[in-house]
């Protein structure tokens, strides 16, 4: 893939990017000017939608490390991961958790949950999510330099951290042990 093509792709997946959240943005705002007494459930299920787009990509880029840690620096196969990672984490990764944040934060406050044990437990799981996206952001970043310190085995493990981290936040909200 060449240069050329590689960023004409990357706009229209930007184009893409942007007109999927203008559409959630109008959706949202039809929603609560149609039916407000619905909101809520509709800002809960795009809340849940953000949370699966973030969760595919938290999932997927540590499994993209793993194959890109073991590509020689500089070859075709390293520079298709590097397009790869960065429009997963661009297009798709920091859209979705800035929805998911957003939103989320409003069904705390507009359901009062700010004073329940399982909602704080849950919030520093969301936080530690956000810790490992920004983790797997600067792994973008260091691949895009050719300067990756981890071995493919290392990206393994930390594949796993995403998982612990949901495991934890859905047993909060749904089971709500505390």
């Amino acid at each position: 893939m060449n240069i050329e093509t590689s960023q004409a792709s990357g706009k229209i997946a930007a184009r893409r990017a942007v007109v999927a959240i203008l559409a959630f943005v109008a959706l949202t705002a039809v929603v609560f000017f149609v039916a407000p007494d619905d909101l809520y459930a509709w800002v809960k299920a795009l809340h849940v939608i953000a949370i699966i787009a973030w969760m595919a990509g938290m999932l997927y880029l540590p499994r993209l490390f793993v194959y890109h840690a073991g590509a020689e620096p500089g070859s075709e196969m390293s520079e298709t991961f590097k397009v790869m990672e960065r429009r997963l984490l661009r297009v798709i990764m920091n859209p979705a958790m800035t929805i998911a944040w957003v939103l989320g934060l409003w069904l705390a406050w507009y359901g009062s949950h700010f004073g329940e044990i399982w909602f704080w437990i849950k919030f520093a799981a969301v936080i530690g999510m956000t810790a490992a996206h920004g983790s797997l952001a600067k792994g973008v970043r260091l691949f895009f330099e050719d300067r990756n310190e981890r071995t493919a085995r290392q990206w393994r493990i930390i594949n796993e951290v995403p998982t612990v981290l949901m495991f934890i936040t859905v047993i909060m909200v749904i089971v709500k042990p505390f």
